[in-house]
């Protein structure tokens, strides 16, 4: 593409790769030109209703036009600079034209209504696309921008509407049905912006069209196992995932059941792990799940699906509890059995999902919508503080205390004996609490992090399972973690996993591979990373530990913990002597020490208490062969008197009428099973274990 040096700056000017928006050539021509048009707001340009001299600037955006319309392979990717040239050459019908060829009439629309705006819009509107650089973090994006344009909303909901028409008619045999061509590929971008702009606002109008439009993209009209638009539907999936609403994925969740695609559902499903882990960091919407409590009679017998606690699908004859499917449910109702177990598991989704939703909440500077839950099951397992009198805040159990400020309880802002009482009541009360409250960790500024001023050491230099320690994260809404060898496609030798946190503040691990992994098997995946330093963030700046505030400082540093005592290969036996040593039988973490509390209080209404005491790291067990220090930690083994190693990799499970106040991780219920197993030793059968007791 040759063009004269005008028509190249305004090139560069409009998709923003202009460094130096008041340079201009041939000043002498343009005299002001469009350097007086265009300002910078925080490194982004934008034009100005008019310019100075508009003959001039006019030939160069026509040349510029010119150039690019002669390269068809060029049209989509020089879009914006198109829209924008053609408003300042008055070539807005010949371009539109040109630009309209090939498009489904969803996405016509959409650009007639583009080349309807003035030229400064149009700047704001490619601007508002441009991928933000740090300094300009602060502009709105895309969808954000758009949310603020009338016509374009009027646009979204008559585009989804023209989608959800077009797919009734091709149900209907009205439009002939074709696999996968429903729509044109613009259109599928078209309809996904609209989605997704639609769920950002939350508008009220979008879930019963949605849930129409996406069970009529998933299945065929006829008895074919295709789709009217795949596509499409993975495109509304990852717009639910960037904003998603209760309603969204129900609607997605319908379409999984209707479709008769086999690929589709595996995707999906795929697909759902994402939309609700995002849902549960929009606590605005999230509160919108149902409680799931379902009463239903079926034939002579009641199903109930209850959600006091883990969700239950259970059968009733009268007032009796069976203890299965009754055999005439099963032969007379077979498809709505399947049915209610389908809801049940959907259940149990939504209120892992809300319980996520919970957690994410509790450290943030302002409290959500709690009121919302009044009335939910779940707020009665939960620990609620409520603002009595200005600055007085009074913790009660269940969401009891109305017309009143209220937010959820958590143990840094209590005292060490209101921490213990609590525990005290959810034990004694057998509570099962949606998320890990009365026993939650809490992470204090240390002196090591006061010297480090900026960041955390606490959890360096820890040898972690790569690909159990990335889903973990992930899962807890890190972002980042890409490690790969360098011949491994799309790897790195080092990463930065971030997460989001409240207050607008960023929290960053680094992660390096490990020497000894790589060395062994430097083409595949990553088996070993090695964890780095933690920091806080306010933009691109680092913060001070000690202006992070401390719920927020302990909630991340809580899942760096949570990620260390899953991922560690400390928890191995077979390798990393030295770190091995140190991991299995060192020092408690924070978590470990509240597994202690635990233990203590459980330990004592066992059957196995006169066996067992609880030193600073570890339950020790009295055998009758010997006596075992299980470290609560690792949950490793070492015997007495030469602390020799015992290895069991796990035990059955004697205590299950035992509850257990959580299990975030398993170690609680493995240490448990441990103990029991040891304490009658003469007992055990495995020789994998009895020769390593008896030597």
């Amino acid at each position: 593409m040759h063009l004269s040096p005008l028509a190249q700056r305004l090139h560069n000017l409009i998709d923003g790769t202009a460094n130096d928006p008041t340079y201009w050539p041939e000043a002498s021509q343009l005299s002001a030109g469009l350097g007086a048009a265009v300002r910078t707001v925080d490194g982004g340009l934008i034009f100005a209703p008019y310019v100075v001299d508009e003959q001039r600037l006019a030939v160069a955006a026509r040349e510029l036009i010119g150039s690019l319309l002669q390269d068809e392979r060029r049209l989509d990717g020089s879009f914006s600079v198109l829209l924008v040239a053609a408003g300042l050459a008055g070539m807005d019908a010949e371009v539109s034209a040109r630009l309209a060829e090939g498009r489904g009439p969803i996405a016509v629309a959409e650009m007639e209504m583009w080349f309807g705006w003035d030229v400064e819009r149009r700047a704001l509107f490619v601007e508002a696309g441009r991928e933000r650089s740090n300094h300009a973090a602060a502009l709105p994006s895309m969808i954000e921008w758009l949310s603020g344009q009338p016509d374009y909303m009027e646009f979204a909901r008559a585009a989804l509407e023209a989608a959800e028409a077009r797919v009734t008619a091709i149900h209907a045999g009205e439009i002939p049905y074709r696999a996968e061509k429903a729509f044109e590929e613009r259109e599928k971008w078209t309809l996904g912006q609209a989605v997704r702009l639609a769920l950002f606002r939350d508008e009220p109008w979008l879930p019963e069209l949605l849930d129409s439009l996406v069970r009529g993209i998933a299945v065929a009209p006829t008895p074919a196992k295709t789709l009217p638009s795949q596509a499409l539907l993975f495109e509304i999936a990852r717009a639910a995932e960037a904003y998603p609403t209760p309603e969204a994925i129900s609607a997605l969740r319908a379409a999984r059941q209707a479709t008769r695609h086999a690929g589709v559902p595996k995707q999906l499903d795929r697909m759902f792990k994402r939309i609700e882990a995002a849902l549960a960091n929009r606590l605005e919407v999230a509160f919108r799940i149902p409680d799931g409590r379902v009463r239903q009679a079926v034939g002579e017998h009641t199903a109930v699906i209850s959600t006091d606690g883990k969700v239950e699908l259970s059968w009733w004859h009268g007032d009796k509890k069976l203890k299965a499917v009754p055999a005439a449910v099963r032969r007379e109702h077979p498809e709505e059995v399947k049915r209610l177990r389908e809801l049940a598991k959907q259940t149990a989704q939504q209120q892992a999902t809300l319980s996520r939703a919970l957690e994410a909440g509790c450290a943030g500077e302002t409290a959500p919508p709690y009121r919302q839950l009044e009335g939910h099951p779940v707020t009665d397992r939960l620990i609620w503080e409520f603002e009595v009198s200005p600055g007085v805040w009074r913790s009660e159990l269940g969401l009891t205390v109305p017309d009143v400020p209220v937010r959820l309880w958590h143990p840094a802002r209590a005292s060490l004996e209101e921490v213990r009482a609590w525990r005290e009541v959810v034990q004694g009360k057998e509570l099962r609490q949606p998320y890990k409250q009365a026993f939650r960790e809490v992470y204090l500024l240390t002196p090591a992090e006061e010297e480090t001023r900026d960041h955390s050491r606490r959890f360096s230099d820890h040898l972690l399972r790569y690909g159990q320690a990335k889903a973990l994260l992930t899962d807890r809404g890190w972002t980042g973690m890409t490690l790969g060898h360098w011949d491994w496609a799309g790897g790195s030798a080092e990463c930065t996993a971030t997460r989001k946190l409240p207050g607008g503040l960023t929290a960053t691990w680094d992660f390096h591979l490990d020497e000894g992994s790589a060395e062994r098997d430097n083409v595949g995946p990553v088996s070993i990373c090695v964890s780095g330093d933690i920091r806080f963030l306010a933009g691109i700046s680092p913060v001070p530990l000690a202006e992070v505030p401390p719920l927020v400082l302990s909630e991340a540093l809580r899942d760096a913990d949570l990620a260390v005592g899953v991922t560690s290969t400390g928890l191995d036996p077979t390798g990393h002597g030295d770190y091995w040593q140190s991991y299995s039988f060192g020092d408690l973490a924070e978590s470990a020490q509240v597994r202690r509390d635990a233990l203590s209080r459980l330990i004592g209404r066992t059957a196995i208490a006169d066996r067992c005491t609880m030193t600073d790291r570890f339950l020790v067990v009295r055998g009758d062969l010997r006596t075992y220090k299980i470290h609560l930690g690792s949950a490793n083994i070492l015997m007495e008197p030469n602390d020799a190693y015992l290895c069991i990799v796990s035990a059955r499970d004697p205590h299950a009428g035992l509850f257990l106040p959580f299990e975030e991780d398993g170690r609680l219920a493995l240490i448990l099973s441990k103990a029991f197993l040891l304490a009658n030793d003469t007992a055990i059968t495995d020789p994998s274990i009895t020769h390593q007791i008896r030597g």
